[in-house]
């Protein structure tokens, strides 16, 4: 058997303003941009994808799972998230080399320090 990654579903109150958001965060393209799934993709043939999918309740507790990115300048990432909308999340993570930050919807998501050589 075979598999192949497809997306990660996002649920969100408003899927068009969050996928727009993520794919300004990440610098992705939209391959679907209908209310009820807003798909984006690192390019339009390239998997795998986050899709966004209007769901009636609110978020109310930490994420389950979340995704990790690592950037090549941790500070000035997330000061550009930041300034995207992004806000500063505590998840119990108390002291760590890692950001925690949340989208504008409350996803949790963490901002790595860079690869050591």
């Amino acid at each position: 058997m075979t598999l192949q990654w497809e997306q990660v579903n996002v649920d969100a109150a408003d899927p068009v303003a969050l996928g727009r958001w993520w794919a300004e965060a990440l610098g992705w393209v939209v391959v679907n941009d209908s209310a009820d799934e807003y798909e984006i993709r690192p390019d339009e043939d390239r998997l795998p994808g986050l899709l966004f999918v209007p769901v009636p309740e609110g978020k109310t507790v930490k994420n389950r799972l979340h995704l990790d990115f690592r950037p090549d300048d941790q500070e000035a990432e997330v000061a550009r998230l930041l300034a995207l909308g992004a806000r500063h999340a505590d998840v119990g993570q108390g002291d760590q080399p890692w950001v925690v930050l949340a989208d504008p919807e409350g996803n949790e998501f963490c901002v790595l320090g860079s690869r050591r050589p």
